[in-house]
C-alpha cells in the first residue's frame, strides 16, 4: 500500500455527501450553508436538502460538496461540529 492510500480511501475531487443535524430553528439551514460555503465555495445552496422530522422537532441538511481533498473535509466536519446550533454530523 502506498502513503495516500493509508492515509484515505477516498479519491478526490469527488462529490461527498455530509448530513448535519439539529433543532429545529430559525437559521438553522443558514449557518449550515454558510458554513459549507466557507469550506466549499463552489457548493450550490440550491442543491442543499432538508428533512423535518416526523414531530418537527429536528431538521437534517444534506450537502453534497465537491471535496477536493482530505483537510477540506476535516475542517468542515469540525467547523460543523464546533457549531452551536449543530447536534450530528455524518
Amino acid at each position: 500500500m502506498t502513503a495516500t492510500t493509508t492515509a484515505s480511501a477516498l479519491e478526490f475531487p469527488c462529490a461527498f455527501p455530509i448530513k448535519i443535524m439539529g433543532r429545529t430553528q430559525a437559521g438553522f439551514a443558514q449557518a449550515v450553508l454558510a458554513v459549507v460555503q466557507k469550506h466549499a465555495p463552489d457548493f450550490d445552496a440550491a442543491s442543499l436538502e432538508m428533512r423535518a422530522s416526523t414531530a418537527g422537532n429536528w431538521l437534517s441538511v444534506t450537502a453534497t460538496v465537491n471535496a477536493t481533498s482530505r483537510e477540506q473535509l476535516d475542517d468542515l466536519y469540525r467547523e460543523l461540529v464546533a457549531h452551536p446550533m449543530v447536534k450530528v454530523v455524518l
